[in-house]
This record gives C-alpha cells, structure tokens and sequence, in this order.
C-alpha cells in the first residue's frame, strides 16, 4: 500500500496563507548575519561600495551615472541594509541570551551538586577523624595498659 493511500496519516495542507519557515534555521542564518556585519571584514566591504558608489555616481560619465548627487538611491539601500539588521541582530541577541540562561541554569545546578558533594566529603572526612582518633586512643590504652584521658570533643 502506498504511504500516500494511507488513510490513518494525515495529508499536510498544501495551500497556507502564511509562509512557512524552520525558526531555527532563520535564527542560525541570523546569527551568522549578525557575526559577520559586526566584523572589520563587513566595514571594509561597505566602505569600499559607498566609496565606489559616491566616486561613479560623481565622476564618472555623465550618460552612466544612475544615482546623482545627493546619492538617494544609496541612502535608501542603506536605510533597507539597516532596517533589516537591527531585528536580525536584536533576533541573534535573543537566542545568545536564551543560551546564556540555559547554560547559567546548567552552572548553578553543577555549582549545586559540587557543594553537596563537597560537604559530604567533610562530613565522612570528620567520622573518619573521630573514629581515627577512637582508634589511636584504644592503641595507646593497650600498649600503656591505663584509661587514657576522656576527650573534650
């Protein structure tokens, strides 16, 4: 029997009116966008296209420039660039803190566990002293052959 005949699985609907998208393949490509435009590699690349741009556009020839003085056409595709960088950014933002939660509330639990552990560690290390020091005192009453003296502790 074909999976497609199958009637006990759902068809998913083909036809949606809202885009569909995996927000966590959107947050990586975020991320990756916020990590590159916060490097000197994306301020050299952008220098360089407005100082390009701004040189073409007013010394080049006359019948080929396409966005004169005062370079609207460049300011509007920088409003876009940034327009569309601030929610990617505040979005990578976002996900880091989530992670820094998460690894905060794996630190605390950890840190928590080492302290348990550790007075556990002091408690037996304070009976074996006890018991310790009951032995050594049964050793010294049988080799003197006398009660030894009774311990304030």
């Amino acid at each position: 029997m074909a999976r497609s005949s199958r009637l006990e699985i759902p068809r998913e609907s083909r036809r949606s009116l809202h885009p569909s998208y995996d927000p966590e393949t959107f947050g990586r490509i975020a991320e990756r966008f916020a990590r590159f435009i916060g490097t000197a590699k994306f301020l050299v690349y952008m220098t360089f296209f407005v100082a390009s741009w701004v040189t073409w556009n007013s010394l080049g020839p006359t019948h080929l420039r396409f966005d004169e003085y005062p370079f609207i056409f460049l300011t509007l595709l920088l409003s876009l660039q940034a327009s569309y960088a601030a929610p990617l950014i505040l979005l990578a933002q976002n996900r880091q803190a989530d992670r820094d939660r998460v690894t905060s509330q794996e630190d605390r639990a950890r840190d928590e566990r080492n302290l348990a552990v550790t007075e556990f560690m002091v408690r037996e290390i304070a009976a074996m002293r006890k018991e310790l020091i009951a032995e050594i005192k049964e050793l010294m009453q049988e080799k003197s052959g006398t009660d030894p003296k009774p311990d304030a502790k």
